[in-house]
């Protein structure tokens, strides 16, 4: 079990460390995703219950991230990105972040079970379980293949609100936990190829580490030709309309031409310490990795927003399954 190295002399808690325990950038997305779920449900939703449905993923979300902190507090203070954290950085008392992550999850699920339906409930109190538990105690320490089952943990979202809206869980909602499954290798595996020397001095098993840069190229590179066509589906399955067509395929295009970019680079291949503790600038070698990590947050970003989008202006799906256009 991982131990806060907090000194007895460290400054007391702010409300922002707290705040900071709950990780609200990655919250964000979480709840991005969740809405898109809820809206393309297509259920009339009581806008009060809608919002408890948001607040309920919100705040599993920022539970997941407080035990995650209080549980990986040890390999936190070892990595440049993450030494400031405030479990690693002394701030919070590793205690604490336990206590908050508790008491947010249970809060969570039993609110999202008593004002929206249990099934919805359930599927949060599974991701938080799969998050703090599956992820961060076993898969993050023991197997390169972390990031790649890990990922159903941060693709679950849109389902969860799907659920909460229409108490099913139909192919389209796990269409959209789909497009994040597949989205997630190919994003933080382009991040650890230019954050690998934290990775290896934390002792954690990320595939630059593992299998070397070249393997983790080439693996990135098949997962974007993997995913970009999922991101298509939602056209084929009355999800998306032409908006979403375009955005998917255009955006898909881009993916795939930075992953081949950089499976030809030499990024991740350059040893010793980077300058500097964000996460976009870097070494010259590493811009290839750098510039697929930050199109993937926009491609991802571009492609639910369109969905929401066309679903609030009410834009009519397209309809081109095979079975359609053979008629």
């Amino acid at each position: 079990m991982a131990m806060s190295p907090a000194l007895s002399t460290a400054a007391p808690a702010r409300w922002q460390d707290f705040v900071q325990l709950l990780k609200p950038r990655v919250m964000s997305l979480v709840v991005f995703t969740g809405l898109t779920g809820l809206i393309c449900a297509g259920h009339a939703v009581n806008p009060i219950l809608g919002a408890v449905a948001i607040l309920c993923i919100a705040v599993g979300a920022g539970a997941s991230a407080s035990l995650n902190m209080w549980y990986d507090a040890d390999i936190d203070a070892k990595m440049r990105r993450t030494r400031g954290r405030p479990v690693p950085a002394g701030r919070v008392q590793g205690a604490d972040a336990l206590a908050l992550g508790v008491v947010l999850s249970i809060f969570s699920v039993m609110l999202m079970g008593m004002a929206l339906n249990w099934l919805a409930a359930g599927l949060l109190a599974f991701t938080i379980f799969f998050y703090a538990v599956v992820y961060t105690v076993w898969l993050k320490r023991f197997t390169a293949q972390n990031i790649v089952i890990g990922g159903l943990a941060g693709a679950l979202p849109p389902v969860i609100g799907w659920a909460a809206a229409s108490g099913s869980v139909p192919l389209n909602a796990w269409l959209l936990c789909a497009i994040i499954f597949m989205w997630t290798p190919p994003h933080f595996w382009a991040l650890s190829l230019y954050t690998s020397e934290d990775y290896e001095k934390a002792g954690v098993p990320m595939m630059p580490v593992v299998a070397g840069a070249a393997s983790t190229r080439r693996q990135i590179l098949v997962y974007s030709l993997l995913f970009t066509p999922i991101c298509l589906l939602p056209a084929f399955t009355g999800l998306g309309g032409p908006i979403y067509l375009a955005v998917a395929g255009l955006g898909g295009l881009v993916f795939v031409l930075l992953a081949a970019r950089l499976a030809r680079s030499h990024a991740g291949e350059a040893k010793g310490q980077r300058n500097d503790d964000g996460l976009y600038d870097v070494r010259a070698g590493a811009k290839d990795a750098r510039n697929l990590f930050a199109f993937s947050i926009l491609y991802l970003t571009l492609l639910f927003a369109t969905l929401l989008g066309e679903h609030l202006m009410g834009v009519t799906p397209l309809t081109l399954a095979p079975w359609e256009l053979l008629r």
